[in-house]
């Protein structure tokens, strides 16, 4: 099996950024809408890329993951997209610069000097766009070509896979993203980022809600389990949270010819290597025959995330760095600091970029110290422990404004380590590459959950959003029905209506409107665009049922195409009753899967590598 060839490497880093954003082109502009995708185009993805730019320059590669949604990349090719973002550039460019002014009259020459670094940053932004000829998608497309990163596909509009209410959406889900994401991006993605980590096992399910009327949706099936639709699909491997592998059971190997549970040495909780190290998960796969079409997932580490998300605690909470919530209007510019992450609005300090940055540098060198920490007890393994650290991309730049000077100077500090230090190395690594080198440790079963509060479904399902399944499921149900018909097949007419119906279904389904929902924040929005898009969905439904095609329902299908014709080349079949794909091979990232005896003592490395 390859090695890396780094003779100093002991453990690795595998970063993992969640784009995504839910679908706001021709719904809405401010404050909730368009403006959304302009702010994090300008704050995140153009900054991400400056960053993978200069460490390219210096032979550096973050080699990390990055998910770009299904849904995002249909609005980053989006014609509106496309000729809103420099207009939006260019606005914020005049807005610094009449801020300029005004500081200047007011004798303000600090914050002057900052209405000149907006100048410069949007500037610099509307330059890098138009040097991608308008197309970021590209910009990452040609990273992911040089190995500097792993582009990974989502659901296709982010819906919540264990609350799907049937096997058909659950895999249409993944069905058009893979699609979406070889019309974009020009590959097959390999790995996949599961909507809100979340997992949902196979087994006996039932509908979590009544339907509007309070009648049962249906009686109870045996549902497949998430892992199942995503390796049916070739994708290799996804992420879960912590608790799902700590709380997880240990399943016997294929090669452990029936030994005890208590004699494979499986990881317990307690063990330094337990959220280290990926896993194939049970299920339908767990014999050595099927064992080369399982999936894998890794881990979320805990200690590491809270320190990078949390405002209250973690880096971002910092004083020195740039406040979120303060803005000066009509132009929305940025002024001041966190100062204190209870301090109110109108207490807010003067932000200096020179003390942000130190920050980031000390920042990062304590992240880089705490990744160490938590691989120090497995560095010397023979199989390298691996830390894996996701996070919502839009977390650098947008939220956390020196978030992507932050992931630069984490990437140069290893790349120096790995140069000039003496002590084990620690390398970023993507989660494709480690598979392709390195053995999964085993099997495990794991329990329904999230990353979200309580590690459940209770931020998605819950009394403020129980009504949105209560149209979401009857709505699935009723798809399944109108594509398991042939005739849309034969209906030219009846194929559009049904294509559109899809989209919208997938529309109702994404999670962001639940997240909304829950926490607060854009509920109105949140709460309209869902009943918009259910509208529309009970529309075509309708026409459907119809079985008519009038000049009236030619043109509403047109206003409703027009607003939201996501995935132009959807195939209903997807939504047919039992549809699945059908994985044409074993895995892509993995061509030399270990196959390890059980009298060999290297099977205890193969569950839980030796320390």
């Amino acid at each position: 099996m390859t090695r890396l060839t780094h003779a100093r490497t002991t453990g690795f880093l595998s970063l993992t950024l969640h784009a995504h954003l839910p679908y706001v082109i021709n719904h809405g502009t401010w404050p909730h809408g368009m403006e959304w995708l302009l702010e994090v185009a300008a704050e995140t993805y153009l900054p991400l890329l400056r960053v993978l730019r200069r460490l390219q320059s210096d032979n550096i590669s973050l080699a990390c993951n990055l998910n770009l949604s299904p849904i995002l990349l249909e609005q980053l090719a989006h014609p509106a997209f496309k000729a809103e973002f420099p207009r939006y550039l260019e606005r914020k460019i005049a807005s610094a610069a009449e801020d300029e002014s005004y500081f200047r009259t007011m004798q303000e020459e600090h914050y002057a000097s900052l209405a000149r670094y907006w100048q410069s940053f949007f500037s610099e932004a509307l330059a890098d766009f138009k040097a991608l000829d308008g197309d970021l998608i590209a910009g990452f497309r040609a990273f992911h070509q040089e190995g500097a990163l792993e582009i990974l596909t989502c659901g296709a509009t982010h819906g919540y896979m264990p609350l799907l209410g049937t096997d058909e959406s659950l895999r249409a889900q993944i069905r058009v993203a893979v699609q979406a994401h070889k019309r974009h991006l020009g590959t097959t993605p390999r790995g996949i980022w599961v909507p809100e980590c979340g997992y949902r096992p196979a087994g006996l399910w039932n509908f979590p809600v009544a339907g509007p009327d309070g009648s049962l949706l249906g009686p109870g099936t045996n549902r497949i389990g998430v892992e199942q639709a995503v390796s049916e699909s070739g994708l290799d491997y996804f992420f879960v949270d912590t608790h799902l592998v700590e709380r997880s059971a240990a399943i016997h190997s294929p090669y452990d010819h029936g030994a005890a549970e208590d004699e494979l040495h499986l990881p317990r909780t307690a063990d330094a290597r337990r959220l280290y190290q990926p896993y194939f998960v049970e299920g339908p796969y767990a014999n050595p025959e099927a064992r080369k079409y399982a999936a894998t997932v890794f881990p979320r580490d805990p200690y590491t995330g809270t320190q990078v998300w949390s405002g209250d605690t973690g880096y971002p909470g910092d004083e020195n760095y740039l406040d979120f919530h303060k803005k000066r209007w009509p132009g929305g510019h940025r002024y001041w600091r966190v100062t204190g992450s209870h301090t109110d609005l109108g207490a807010k300090e003067p932000y200096f970029p020179d003390r942000a940055a130190e920050r980031v540098q000390a920042h990062a060198s304590h992240f880089v110290h705490l990744v160490r920490s938590a691989l120090e007890r497995s560095l010397h393994d023979d199989v390298p422990p691996i830390l894996s650290a996701p996070f919502d991309a839009e977390l650098f730049g947008h939220w956390w404004f020196e978030g992507p000077q932050w992931l630069e100077a984490v990437a140069r500090i290893l790349h120096a380590q790995q140069t000039h230090d003496d002590q084990p190395g620690i390398e970023l690594i993507t989660s494709a590459r480690y598979l392709e080198q390195y053995p999964r440790a085993g099997f495990l079963a794991m329990h329904e959950g999230s990353w979200g509060a309580n590690g459940n479904n209770e931020v998605w399902l819950n009394q403020e959003t129980t009504w949105t399944w209560q149209q979401i499921y009857p709505m699935e149900l009723a798809v399944r029905s109108f594509a398991s018909d042939p005739e849309w097949k034969q209906n030219p007419w009846r194929k559009r209506v049904l294509q559109q119906l899809c989209r919208e279904l997938l529309l109702m389904e994404s999670s962001d409107w639940q997240f909304l929902i829950t926490t607060g924040a854009a509920r109105d929005y949140a709460e309209t665009r869902f009943r918009t898009h259910t509208a529309y969905a009970n529309e075509l439904t309708q026409i459907l049922e119809s079985h008519t095609q009038t000049p009236e329902q030619e043109q509403k299908l047109a206003e409703i195409e027009e607003r939201d014709r996501i995935f132009v080349d959807l195939d209903p079949s997807f939504w047919e009753r039992g549809a699945h794909a059908v994985r044409s091979g074993p895995y892509t990232v993995t061509e030399d899967l270990p196959e390890i005896p059980a009298a060999d003592p290297g099977l205890t490395s193969e569950l839980t590598p030796s320390s």
